[in-house]
């Protein structure tokens, strides 16, 4: 009795410690934004401290996926070109795993951006999901807002509504625009954290 209960006692254990990591693990707003390395569609790296003392956007991204596919119907472009006319620096990232969609090469990307008229400051490959994963990006779209300082500040969904339908932008709630214009005034997002929408990265 005393074994089993030895037993049983170890294993709750390890789930408490299990669980514990996870939330370790899982990025915080108002904490330091996670770190990353990698290179963008032009073989350069990048990292989060290369940007220090700038606002950052990070957009986890899947051209092939029908709600990235509504925001860049205009919606995507004109929030990267308003967030760069207020020096803030916008990385689109793209965590679609080899073989999986969405997986593009720097030809392709080159030709999505110059296609769509998008405007990121780059275009992160992350192939192996580690910035991704590091992050808990779930969906394409997924948005993060990082201050001046390196604090996270909003992660969640572009906007209110979870459809594919290109008319429900200008009903929405502009949750991640908000966020971005709540950071540049010096203020705290709120809600700082929403239910991201859209097709899973394909890790």
């Amino acid at each position: 009795m005393k074994l089993a209960k030895l037993v049983v006692s170890a294993g709750a254990m390890l789930c408490v410690t299990a669980f514990a990591a996870t939330l370790a693990a899982a990025p915080q707003v108002g904490q330091p934004a996670p770190d990353f390395t990698v290179k963008d569609a032009n073989g350069t790296s990048h990292s989060l401290q290369d940007f220090a003392g700038k606002n950052v956007v990070l957009e986890w991204t899947n051209h092939d996926c029908p709600f990235v596919v509504k925001h860049y119907s205009g919606n995507m472009q004109q929030l990267q070109q308003d967030m760069q006319a207020k020096d803030v620096v916008w990385l689109s990232v793209i965590s679609s795993a080899p073989g999986k969609q969405g997986h593009i090469d720097s030809a392709k990307s080159a030709e999505l951006t110059s296609s769509r008229n998008a405007s990121p400051t780059a275009v992160l490959f992350d192939e192996s999901g580690t910035m991704g994963k590091a992050y808990d990006a779930k969906t394409t779209p997924h948005m993060y807002v990082i201050d001046k300082a390196g604090v996270l500040q909003y992660m969640g969904g572009i906007d209110s509504i979870p459809s594919a339908k290109v008319d429900d932008i200008a009903k929405a709630t502009p949750y991640f625009a908000n966020a971005a214009n709540a950071v540049l005034a010096g203020n705290i997002p709120d809600p700082a954290v929403t239910r991201p929408y859209g097709c899973s990265v394909k890790y």
